[in-house]
């Protein structure tokens, strides 16, 4: 496994890491085949697992926690997340000072550990002040709850506005950012984002690598009576003809090189410099395995320029001031 540091901090992940989004502690796996797919992963090499709160509302976290007992806790990587309503009261939700320390503490019972590696901030909330968000999680971080900290879909600006309120009141900065990012979702980051985060010395973790599965080639001939096509329903909409046609023709030049689409696609995300790891999900065992692979694809100038051919898709950059 290759391990790479998060922005200008010490801290290193695994480039491949594993994602609880979906999967773990819902209906989607059943428990004991969840629970084998994180040993396989973190006997894998694997060392980042990546959770949220609102995954399966703490199931997720849970699921995770019970099975990271059987192995060294400062081995691993271990993050979650804030924002997204956790019930109906009005301030179980956003990043207030009350719901930030509410939902790290309530999520480490869930996993019944003393801290976790990486706190993120599921969006960003236009409805809190920003140095009421800030101050909350560094508070946490002095007592130990949280190491690191980092944001999820904050774009260009919002992570301008984050650093400069850090530097403003002297607290400790994010060194990482979580975007959708895979060959066919490339907007969000490539259109101004990579800019902002090299500025500010911050890595990503990506999500969503094989554009949920659409990447591994698994929707090119028809939707398989067990695909996510089936079980969520607003990843039909995600599922276009024009995407289709760009995984035909990424599974043709994987086969040509010998490899599979999945594990180009994943190469192809993490020869991106500024990216530190792949958040990858996996439904069986077997998965894990397959998105290891990705270490035996070479690409090369003339593989990406084969690549570009294909997506057509690439993003004008935006500028945006520091």
């Amino acid at each position: 496994m290759e391990y790479r540091k998060l922005g200008n901090s010490g801290l290193k992940v695994s480039a491949i890491s594993l994602g609880a989004w979906l999967t773990y502690g819902s209906d989607v796996v059943q428990e004991e085949t969840s629970m084998q797919c994180v040993r396989r992963a973190i006997e894998g090499g694997v060392n980042f697992i990546d959770v949220a709160d609102m995954y399966s509302y703490g199931r997720g976290e849970e699921l995770v926690g019970k099975v990271i007992k059987d192995y060294k806790r400062s081995d691993l990587v271990i993050s979650t997340k804030a924002f997204w309503p956790m019930g109906d009261n009005v301030n179980d939700r956003g990043l207030s000072r009350k719901h930030i320390v509410e939902s790290v503490n309530k999520s480490l019972k869930r996993f019944d550990m003393d801290y976790v590696d990486i706190f993120f901030c599921h969006r960003f909330d236009v409805n809190v002040p920003l140095d009421e968000t800030v101050r909350a999680i560094d508070d946490l971080i002095r007592q130990g709850k949280i190491l690191y900290w980092g944001t999820s879909m904050w774009n260009a600006a919002n992570i301008n506005d984050g650093h400069a309120m850090v530097k403003q009141i002297n607290a400790t900065r994010p060194i990482v950012e979580q975007p959708e990012y895979n060959m066919l979702d490339r907007d969000f980051v490539e259109s101004g984002l990579e800019t902002a985060l090299a500025n500010h010395g911050m890595s990503m973790v990506v999500f969503s690598p094989l554009a949920q599965g659409i990447l591994t080639g698994k929707y090119n001939d028809g939707i398989p009576k067990d695909s996510r096509y089936n079980s969520v329903d607003w990843f039909k909409d995600n599922v276009t003809e024009d995407k289709l046609v760009k995984a035909r023709g990424i599974t043709k030049l994987a086969q040509e090189m010998g490899t599979t689409a999945a594990a180009l696609a994943i190469a192809w995300i993490l020869y991106n410099p500024l990216v530190a790891s792949t958040i990858t999900g996996a439904t069986k065992p077997s998965q894990v395995d397959e998105n290891l692979i990705f270490f035996y694809v070479n690409l090369t100038t003339e593989i990406n320029t084969k690549i570009e051919s294909i997506l057509q898709n690439k993003p004008v950059i935006k500028n945006y001031t520091d």
